[in-house]
């Protein structure tokens, strides 16, 4: 009886997210590659449900539906040392993924955001604006979502759990300064890397009469609008930063302009996005901006985000660390192409196709063909700097590959405060690193690696380069708590699977 009245729960728990997430039994069942019937069966409580098929169900409806245990961990368990080969598509971007979906808090209309990263980024946000009042549903297999926003939003009602694990909440404000006069937000999380302060968003947002105040777990905001009399000077060229100023102007009904803004690949798509949505804007990928807003945006438009350049080194990462052939399909150029020349002057030979254009009709893509090359360490330390310079995001993965070049290499990560730390996570494979200070590591190579069992660090790149050293390592190795990992990248060890690699995925009961 026991059994019977725990399949009936968990059917009950599929029907009502399904619905609430607007899809039919059929389009569900389609999503799963199963019958209409077995879904009807599954959700009367009528038939045995798998934990796979559990997780899967959990994973087309964006929903944890049953959390097996406290942690609900998932680990991966790597056989290293095989060579890649073949090709790998680059997904669209994390980063302008979760700036569109705040972004679709200026529009009235209903936004379809199309190939959208299926990741848990981007499912957090989406659970912040479901419990807010907006209607977010996925239309298909290609990851298109609608998002469709009420009346008035239920701020009062946000889910702070599912807020409180992203710092992509911060991005509410800028949207929401022109709606509310006053409304509070929870702290933002997201990857524990130090303290990253807030104050160049405040900086940003009090000349359009933003007030921001820290009352315990929240942002309390006030609202007293008044004119921009003079450009809006940012102290500091962060991407979200930037997005949040964008937004605010987009419904400022005049002409702002914006100085030392970040011209990085993110910002970029939030400015195309704009565009579509009728928001002037001069000077995208410059530092300086002059948008004219619109006092209301009431539109139905359809957006494709370009693909990530973070994903794109990553994945150029993994077959030079393999020492494989492989081929990356749709890497956004202008957003590595610093990167290739540093790697070039170390010894990397790869071949690039000729220029095609993503599907936002603005980025420029092509593939990288890598070949497999003998490297040495670079003559000049690796650092990130502000777009164009290497991005910030892309520097562990140089650090990466720095370990398979003959020599020694310097790597200054001062943009995070405990980052580079986390380098030394891969002495346990066998890696030559010497801590200097929490942003400044030695690397040595080339590296024997060894297979290691490993906790993924709380920070979503550092546990990728873990991950993709692993894959060189011959033997097993385990990764544990990839959350991380799910955090910013999509189905990554089935795609890394199909170009040879062998990671097969433990959940933790």
């Amino acid at each position: 009886m026991k059994t019977i009245d725990y399949k009936s729960k968990i059917g009950t728990l599929i029907q009502e997210t399904r619905q609430a997430r607007g899809l039919t039994q059929t389009q569900l069942a389609e999503a799963l590659n199963t019958s209409q019937s077995a879904i009807n069966r599954i959700e009367k409580g009528g038939q045995n449900i798998s934990l796979e098929m559990l997780a899967r169900i959990s994973e087309v409806l964006s929903s944890e539906l049953v959390s097996l245990n406290q942690s609900g961990k998932i680990n991966f368990l790597i056989n290293g040392g095989k060579e890649l080969s073949g090709a790998i598509e680059v997904k669209t971007s994390k980063n302008a993924a979760v700036g569109l979906l705040c972004a679709s808090l200026l529009n009235r209309g209903t936004t379809t955001i199309r190939r959208v990263a299926r990741i848990e980024e981007v499912n957090r946000i989406i659970e912040v604006l479901q419990s807010i009042g907006v209607k977010v549903r996925w239309l298909n297999d290609s990851n298109d979502l609608e998002i469709t926003p009420p009346a008035r939003l239920r701020l009062e009602d946000m889910d702070i759990e599912a807020a409180k694990k992203t710092r992509t909440v911060i991005m509410f404000l800028g949207p929401l300064l022109h709606q509310y006069s006053e409304f509070k937000i929870p702290f933002a999380g997201g990857c524990n890397l130090g303290k990253r302060t807030v104050e160049p968003h405040m900086a940003g947002l009090a000349p359009f009469g933003l007030n921001v105040e820290a009352t315990g777990d929240f942002y309390h905001a006030t609202v007293n609008k008044k004119p921009i009399t003079r450009t809006i000077l940012l102290t500091e060229r962060g991407d979200t930063t930037t997005e949040n100023v964008i937004m605010a102007a987009a419904l400022y009904d005049g002409e702002v302009t914006i100085r030392n803004a970040s011209p990085n690949y993110m910002v970029q798509d939030v400015c195309f996005f704009l565009q579509k949505l009728g928001v002037q804007i001069e000077g995208i990928g410059s530092t300086t901006l002059k948008i004219r807003g619109l006092r209301s945006i009431n539109k139905n438009v359809e957006y494709y985000p370009s693909e990530d350049p973070i994903e794109a080194l990553s994945l150029i990462a993994a077959g030079v660390v393999t020492h494989s052939e492989i081929t990356v399909k749709r890497a956004p150029i202008e957003f590595i192409e610093i990167e290739l020349a540093i790697l070039e002057s170390m010894g990397l030979e790869y071949r690039l196709s000729d220029e095609y254009t993503a599907r936002n009709e603005m980025t420029r893509l092509v593939d990288v063909h890598i070949l497999k090359s003998n490297l040495h360490a670079p003559k000049d330390k690796l650092h990130s700097m502000p777009f164009p310079g290497v991005n910030m995001d892309n520097l562990p993965f140089m650090g990466l590959i720095a370990t398979v070049a003959e020599g020694r290499t310097l790597v200054h990560d001062w943009s995070y405060e405990n980052r580079a730390i986390y380098f030394t996570e891969l002495t346990k494979l066998n890696a030559n690193i010497e801590l200097v200070d929490p942003h400044r590591v030695y690397i040595t190579g080339p590296t024997r690696w060894k297979p290691a069992d490993v906790i993924a660090p709380p920070a979503l790149r550092p546990s990728v380069v873990i991950l993709l050293a692993m894959l060189a390592a011959p033997g097993k190795s385990i990764l544990r708590d990839v959350y991380s990992i799910n955090r910013g990248y999509e189905d990554f060890a089935n795609r890394l699977n199909a170009i040879g690699a062998d990671i097969e995925t433990l959940r933790e009961i």
